[in-house]
C-alpha cells in the first residue's frame, strides 16, 4: 500500500507520540493486541494505543515469534489505527525480515497502516543466538528510519534490547552491555531505548543515567508502581501481553466454571454490551 509524502495525520501523530516521551512524567502503554481492546484502551484515556506482538499473535491463532508473517501482523495494526484517534505504535519484533531491507518494507508497511511508532528489538540472533550483533541491529534501525524519512514522517523507533530479558552474558556484566548497545542504537536513529526485563529501582536508575535518550520498561505484577518508577526517570511504560494474559485467564475460568461446575461466576464484572458496543459505532 503506497503512501504519499506527510500523509495526512501521520507526521503530527509522530511529532506528538515523540513529544510525549518525557523522563519522569512517563508515557503509559496499556498494551492493545484488537480494535476493540485500542477502542477500551483509549477511553479509558490512554493518550496512545501501542501493539504487543505476543497477544496480537495469539489472535491470530500462532505462537510469538514471528509466527504470523508480515502481511497478517500489519492488517492488524491498520485495523488498529482505523479504530482510534491517539497515535499507534506498532511492536514489530525484529521487524518481521531477515534484513535491514526487509525491515524497511515491514516499516513502510506499518505507516501506509497508520501506526506512527514501532518497536524493534535485536532478538533473537542467527543460528539460535540470542542476539542480533550490533552492527546490524544498528543496520536494521538505520534502514528503518530512512525508510520513514523517505516519506516525511519522523517514526517514533523504540529499540529494544533483550539482554536483561534473555539473561545473556554474566549478571554483572549486562548494565554495561545494555549500555554500549543502547548507545549504537541511539546513534543509528532510535529514539528511545527499550529495556525488557529490568524493574527494580537501582538497575532501572542506572540505565536512566547512562542512557542518552527515553528508557522504556515493561511492568506488571511486583514491579514498582508507575509514580515510582518516573520517580526514577523513566520515560515510558508498557506492560507488553500482561492485559491480554489477564483476559485469557479470565476466558479460561470462565470456561472451565460452565463446563465443570455450570456457574456463571467468572461472568461478573464484565463490560455490559451497552458499553462496550457503543465503543465500536455500534448501538446500546
Amino acid at each position: 500500500m503506497p503512501i504519499t509524502p506527510d500523509p495526512t495525520g501521520l507526521r503530527s501523530k509522530a511529532e506528538t507520540l515523540r513529544a510525549l516521551h518525557i523522563p519522569g512524567t512517563p508515557l503509559v502503554l496499556p498494551n492493545a493486541w484488537d480494535a476493540a481492546s485500542a477502542r477500551i484502551v483509549e477511553a479509558a484515556g490512554a493518550a496512545v494505543v501501542a501493539t504487543t506482538s505476543a497477544a496480537v499473535s495469539w489472535d491470530q491463532g500462532a505462537a510469538d515469534g514471528r509466527h504470523p508473517d508480515r502481511d497478517r501482523a500489519v492488517a492488524v495494526v491498520a485495523r488498529i489505527a482505523a479504530a482510534v484517534d491517539v497515535p499507534v505504535t506498532a511492536d514489530i519484533e525484529s521487524g518481521y525480515a531477515d534484513d535491514a531491507e526487509g525491515v524497511a518494507v515491514t516499516v513502510r508497511a506499518v505507516l501506509a497502516a497508520g501506526a506512527v511508532g514501532v518497536n524493534l528489538e535485536d532478538a533473537p540472533g542467527p543460528d539460535g543466538e540470542p542476539l542480533l550483533p550490533v552492527e546490524e541491529q544498528c543496520r536494521r534501525i538505520a534502514a528503518a528510519r530512512a525508510a520513514a524519512d523517505a516519506v516525511g514522517v519522523p517514526l517514533c523507533i523504540n529499540a529494544r534490547t533483550d539482554i536483561h530479558l534473555r539473561a545473556v552474558g554474566e549478571p554483572a556484566e549486562r548494565l554495561a552491555l545494555t549500555l554500549d548497545r543502547a548507545a549504537a542504537f541511539l546513534a543509528a536513529g532510535a529514539d528511545g531505548i527499550f529495556v525488557p526485563g529490568v524493574v527494580d529501582p537501582v538497575p532501572v536508575k542506572a540505565l536512566v543515567e547512562g542512557i542518552e535518550g527515553p528508557l522504556n520498561v515493561m511492568a506488571g505484577p511486583g514491579a514498582p508502581p508507575v509514580a515510582e518508577l518516573a520517580g526514577l526517570g523513566v520515560a515510558r511504560i508498557s506492560v507488553g501481553a500482561g492485559i491480554a494474559q489477564a483476559a485469557h485467564a479470565l476466558v479460561r475460568r470462565a470456561a472451565q466454571d460452565l463446563l465443570t461446575t455450570g456457574g456463571y461466576e467468572a461472568l461478573a464484572g464484565g463490560l455490559a454490551y451497552s458499553d462496550l458496543n457503543p465503543l465500536l459505532g455500534g448501538g446500546r
